[in-house]
């Protein structure tokens, strides 16, 4: 795991929490408080690691992205939510890739005992499994950001 990630990537969440993002390098979806809702988060991935020209990536940082989004849905959104209750955003930071769902909830997740044999209750181990390392920060009382931090593959990491 790597351990600089929590202070390394502070200086994104204004980017993160924002309803906008002006760069080239991030990019950001309002999802609707419904669990089809990740099927789009999957597709927003899937179009901007392709629009990146990071198709290595896409199977990691797409299986996050459901994975997060469905977390934010099942245990962050009350059911009167409105929508753009949950933030989807991409960033594609220096030799990483930000993975970021924000919701409403001030609560942050748990990770379950494993269980590889239920129906559910694996997704932090599988965020875990896929990512370089992950976490969460609190929005002042508006909320949290879940994040996940993936590398770039070698073949795309800016050369020194």
């Amino acid at each position: 795991m790597w351990t600089e990630g929590v202070t390394v990537s502070k200086p994104l969440w204004n980017g993160l929490v924002s309803e906008r993002l002006s760069s080239s390098s991030a990019t950001s979806c309002a999802l609707p408080p419904r669990y089809d809702a990740v099927r789009d988060a999957r597709r927003f991935t899937r179009t901007t690691l392709r629009h990146w020209q990071l198709e290595a990536m896409l199977d990691g940082v797409e299986l996050v992205a459901s994975e997060l989004v469905t977390n934010a849905l099942r245990y962050a959104v009350p059911e009167e939510a409105p929508e753009g209750a949950v933030r989807l955003s991409l960033v594609r930071w220096s030799t990483r890739v930000v993975c970021a769902v924000r919701d409403p909830s001030n609560y942050g997740p748990v990770t379950k005992v494993a269980d590889f044999v239920a129906e559910s209750g694996r997704g932090l181990h599988l965020v875990q499994s896929f990512s370089e390392t992950w976490g969460w920060h609190p929005i002042g009382g508006a909320g949290k950001v879940v994040w996940a931090l993936f590398r770039l593959p070698e073949s795309e990491e800016p050369s020194h």
